[in-house]
């Protein structure tokens, strides 16, 4: 019920929020030891209702009392808690409309108070109940109370305990250095003696007439119950605390709390920890005064600093790739991740692979020349995708990155290490005269199984550095540094991932990464530690925030970034996209890889080439060729899904395989491997379809995505995001990196609350920031 103003400082601006990614608010009203003559102000002017009301049921003018008090009133309990009340009720209704908060709560008094702004009672109501309050509280004698600052509240239960002082009781938890004891007065005495005596802290004996909020108003406590007793209140609108409880109110437990608190200790140190593992973290005082504000400031001081975007993933990552996120954007094949998408995202401060997969040496060539270039800060990698039937493609655009001094390369769909990979790895690696092997660029490598992340962890084997030195790809000196340094220097754990996949869950795959990295770390003695990132499924903030509590040094993105106005795909496939769910991917083989029966993950809704292209594999493994294919079978694939004679798509085959300098490989082709080339012109051919969005060949195309779009999208419905045209690849990026962000300041809020619970008054979480609800514009109107 009493506070002092006992001199702390008054906190600088911002102090009241040093901040969550999403900080929640709470209003707080101050109790009786606030009220002072002059309060109030022009407030009775701005509410003559209010003001009349009050003056009827205080039998007197209100704002006399308040800003005259020729009668020395507001010494009195029972005009100094109505007149407290009624101050904060106007300050609350002058500052309504920029509500509401997310907590309200009030010390002893005030309690009162923000029950009326929670809408549990009305103004009239509340303001008769705070009357028969004081009359009752103002009946007790016999007692007083005393501030103790300085001390904290197990010191002083011990300082007591030495002294034998036990018939006084903590009224006021105010704050760790804040309590108020209640007692006989010969108590309230020696306990002020024992405090002196440690020289623990100071006591100021309080100008009242009895021992409140303790076990000598017991009898305050039943009569007030009866008073309660008729008072019905409505359930509150915006979570109240209870003084009794520290915690938010029970709707119907209203009343018993209210009765409990005449004679309860005011939990008010509590309280403030509550709202802050609630989310808290600006609080706004309504009333006269600023003693809740001041004893908010320490709590807030000591607020450890949420996790923002910054702060998710290593550092060393971050650094290393000249990003301010561990946040990168995958390659997505033939250049769906365009030059204007990693453009953007490196402008962004950010950084973004381009989808060098499936592109020819020069098409790669132009794209590399653009983004070296464009004025800007420079910072993009490449892809390099496995290409076991086109080793001197793979070679090539190896040496190029070379002779670009692109430091920092994906390599996707890799089965082992190859010598391009190393050959792009080691060039420029050295030797630092105290002995340190160091490599210039970066390689990433995507696995799913641990056998090849195994041999990406390991150093490259010796004989493949002695050819890559005999045949001048590598220096020995860069040979040797390459020996005591892993192949990839990141590892990202593809999980249920568009493209290439296992269909893994990122639950098992990236806790088993991170084990082999560990182990490897120590088994190779490297010096600088690899990073493991988690791809896959990465659709929301959730999502993205699991994938760091897994381990995760950093995430890719893919799937999302495709419906982006950056990607470079049709806006038909981008439609489709933006409209699928969760559900709406199947697995279909790997065009690339299609006679060993690798798969990769595509969407399913509003294409059949899942399906077809599964019939492909399956007479494939039937058959062994073409001719011995059912000849109602082979006429079916021919009209539905070649939609041309096999004559004609193998010409087509046999010509893009000359165009490519790969002649050979199908002059020298057996009837079966004529069969499997075939039908890899299909998937060539799906490609090209969802790349041009030819409206005809939409029930043929092949779109590489997987699950985390639909996730995206049921998270992002009825907000502008909906539209894949406002979803900026660093724009979603924001979305999945703050939200994760948030979402782990919020379980950090839950996990410190009671145990086994969430925090008081936690909710469903909001929409994260970047994606803006539809009636956003529309002001909120007065809660009340």
């Amino acid at each position: 019920m009493v506070l002092l103003n006992l001199g702390q400082p008054a906190p600088g601006p911002g102090q009241d929020s040093p901040g969550v990614s999403t900080p929640k608010t709470a209003w707080v009203f101050p109790g009786q030891g606030a009220q002072r003559r002059g309060m109030g102000g022009e407030l009775f002017d701005r509410f003559p209702e209010h003001r009349a009301t009050a003056d009827r049921v205080l039998g007197l003018p209100v704002a006399r009392l308040c800003q005259e008090d020729p009668d020395n009133l507001l010494r009195d309990t029972r005009y100094a808690q109505p007149a407290l009340f009624v101050v904060n009720a106007l300050s609350y209704l002058a500052v309504r409309d920029e509500g509401p908060p997310d907590f309200l709560a009030g010390h002893s008094l005030g309690e009162y108070n923000a029950l009326f702004a929670a809408g549990c009672l009305d103004f009239e109501t509340a303001l008769t109940l705070v009357c028969r309050r004081g009359e009752v509280m103002s009946r007790a004698s016999g007692g007083g109370m005393v501030a103790v600052v300085g001390v904290r509240p197990d010191r002083l239960r011990g300082l007591l305990a030495e002294a034998g002082v036990d018939d006084v009781d903590v009224a006021n938890d105010n704050s760790a250095t804040q309590v108020v004891l209640s007692g006989p007065p010969d108590s309230l005495a020696a306990a002020t003696a024992a405090v002196r005596a440690a020289k623990a802290g100071r006591c100021v004996p309080l100008a009242v007439t009895a021992a409140f909020h303790s076990r000598y108003m017991r009898a305050a406590a039943r009569e007030f119950e009866e008073v309660l007793a008729g008072v019905r209140f409505a359930p509150p609108e915006v979570p109240v605390f209870s003084n009794v409880t520290a915690r938010p109110h029970d709707p119907a437990l209203i009343g018993d709390l209210l009765a409990l608190q005449v004679r309860s200790p005011v939990r008010w140190r509590e309280t403030m920890d509550g709202l802050a593992a609630a989310g808290v973290r600006s609080v706004r005082e309504l009333g006269p005064g600023r003693v809740l504000t001041d004893l908010w400031r320490p709590v807030a001081e000591a607020l450890p600093a949420p996790p923002g975007p910054e702060t998710l993933g290593d550092a060393a990552f971050r650094a290393d790739y000249g990003v301010r996120w561990a946040y990168l954007s995958g390659s997505m094949f033939r250049g769906i991740a365009s030059v204007a998408l990693v453009r953007r995202m490196g402008e962004a401060g950010l950084l973004g692979f381009f989808g060098a997969g499936g592109l020819a040496h020069d098409e790669v060539e132009r794209a590399l020349d653009e983004l070296t270039a464009a004025p800007g800060p420079g910072r993009f990698g490449m892809n390099l995708l496995a290409m076991p039937d086109n080793p001197a493609l793979e070679r090539r655009l190896a040496d190029l990155y070379v002779r670009a001094d692109v430091r920092h390369v994906e390599a996707a769909g890799f089965t082992g290490v190859t010598a391009p990979l190393v050959r792009f790895r080691f060039a420029g690696a050295h030797t630092t005269p105290d002995g340190t092997p160091v490599a210039v660029r970066n390689l990433l490598a995507k696995v799913s199984r641990p056998e090849v992340a195994e041999a990406f962890l390991a150093p490259p084997p010796p004989a493949l550095l002695d050819d890559l030195v005999r045949s001048g790809a590598l220096t020995r000196e860069e040979a040797h540094a390459a020996r005591r340094l892993p192949v990839a220097g990141d590892l990202c754990a593809e999980a249920d991932s568009a493209g290439h996949t296992d269909a893994r869950p990122a639950l098992t795959v990236v806790p088993d990464l991170v084990l082999l990295r560990d182990r490897a770390m120590v088994g190779h003695g490297y010096a600088k530690r690899v990073r493991v990132g988690a791809a896959g499924g990465l659709g929301t903030p959730t999502a993205v925030a699991a994938a760091f509590v897994l381990g995760a040094d950093f995430v890719v993105t893919g799937s999302v970034n495709q419906a982006t106005p950056e990607a470079a795909t049709s806006d038909l496939v981008k439609d489709l996209l933006a409209e699928a769910g969760v559900q709406d991917t199947a697995y279909a083989p790997a065009g690339d890889m299609f006679e060993t029966g690798a798969r990769v993950q595509v969407l399913r809704r509003g294409t059949m080439f899942a399906a077809r292209a599964n019939q492909l594999f399956q007479l494939y493994q039937r058959h062994g060729c073409w001719d011995e294919i059912p000849q109602r079978i082979r006429d079916s694939v021919e009209r539905t899904t070649f939609r041309r004679t096999f004559a004609e798509v193998w010409r087509d085959t046999e010509q893009h395989y000359r165009d490519t300098g790969r002649a050979e490989l199908v002059e020298t082709a057996d009837p079966r491997r004529r069969t499997a080339l075939a039908f890899r012109w299909y998937f060539a051919h799906t490609s090209a379809a969802a790349l041009r969005g030819d409206p005809g060949d939409r029930a043929s195309f092949q779109v590489h995505t997987g699950p985390a779009i639909g996730a995206f999208n049921r998270l992002v419905h009825g907000t502008e995001l909906a539209d894949w045209r406002a979803r900026h690849v660093d724009r979603v990026a924001g979305l999945l990196m703050r939200g994760a962000a948030d979402v782990l300041a919020q379980e950090g809020q839950r996990r410190n609350g009671s145990a086994g619970r969430a925090a008081p008054g936690s909710a469903a979480p909001k929409l994260p920031r970047g994606a803006v609800t539809s009636n956003e514009q529309s002001p909120a109107g007065p809660r009340r």
